[in-house]
């Protein structure tokens, strides 16, 4: 929830992980700017360039594919999914939001891999825009500091 009160975590040293991004390019002015606030924490907590991979798909449908085909290589400490739907005047939005944040639940649980979801589910475009760099960001935090917790269950 905005302006919940979070806690402090103590795992977000990224230096040594590795983690895979995917981007929807619906709505990509949103779906860019997510891109570009969770690369940017993603670097200020220490992951380094050459171990951030980022793939864009056509939409948030396809984002769970692209997710497993990661999950599947078993290279990444962490992944993360970027996306944004906006609701229409049809049943469609509740089928890509539902479908979509089900699949990247499921490919977690399967995988046990953590999967930071990030696909913006709103009303309009001002919400989007309002929640794009702060979500961006916190995917990134949120990826780093489970790739840590699962590490330490281990």
């Amino acid at each position: 929830m905005f302006g919940a009160d979070k806690g402090t975590p103590n795992l977000l040293d990224g230096k040594k992980l590795s983690i895979g991004i995917v981007q929807a390019r619906f709505n990509e002015g949103v779906t860019d700017a997510l891109f570009a606030a969770c690369h940017a924490e993603l670097i200020q907590l220490g992951v380094l360039e050459k171990h951030i991979l980022h793939v864009k798909v056509p939409g948030a449908l396809e984002v769970p594919v692209a997710l497993q085909a990661l999950a599947e290589r078993d290279d990444f400490d962490a992944l993360i999914a970027l996306g944004c739907i906006i609701r229409g005047e049809t049943y469609h939005f509740e089928l890509v939001a539902n479908e979509s944040g089900s699949a990247v639940t499921r490919l977690a649980l399967d995988y046990q891999v953590p999967i930071a979801n990030a696909i913006l589910t709103v009303e309009n475009m001002e919400q989007a825009q309002a929640r794009q760099e702060i979500n961006g960001r916190e995917a990134a935090r949120v990826a780093v500091e489970m790739a840590h917790v699962i590490e330490n269950i281990g």
